[in-house]
């Protein structure tokens, strides 16, 4: 059997794919933190829909209906409170859009990043 120095079986790593390497982390960190990001996105996205659902269940004479604008509750009606609701939702998913396309150029980064690696 063959056996190998330890000074022989140290890679050599050129200054350019070093480069290479530290650029696929930074893209590869940058990734995840857009796919946090996104699960995030997508459970609000998700929430606003079952309040969308819990709206249509309740009648006009329920009375006045609180929704939270960052830490503040605001009483509306019915009406209004859909259309904020259908609005944050709009805005939910735009942001989703947004990080959908930054995660694909950072995927294609990677990728090729991958071939040249």
């Amino acid at each position: 059997a063959a056996t190998m120095k330890d000074g022989d079986s140290d890679a050599q790593v050129t200054r350019e794919d070093q480069q290479k390497i530290n650029k696929f982390a930074r893209h590869n960190a940058k990734l995840q933190d857009l796919n946090e990001e996104l699960n995030i996105k997508k459970k609000e996205l998700e929430n606003l829909s079952d309040a969308e659902e819990d709206m249509m269940m309740l009648d006009d004479s329920d009375g006045p209906i609180p929704y939270q604008i960052g830490e503040l509750f605001v009483n509306t009606n019915a009406e209004e409170a859909q259309a904020l609701i259908e609005k944050a939702k709009e805005a939910v998913q735009e942001t989703i859009d947004n990080i959908n396309t930054q995660a694909d150029v950072h995927k294609q980064v990677l990728s090729d990043l991958k071939v040249q690696l």
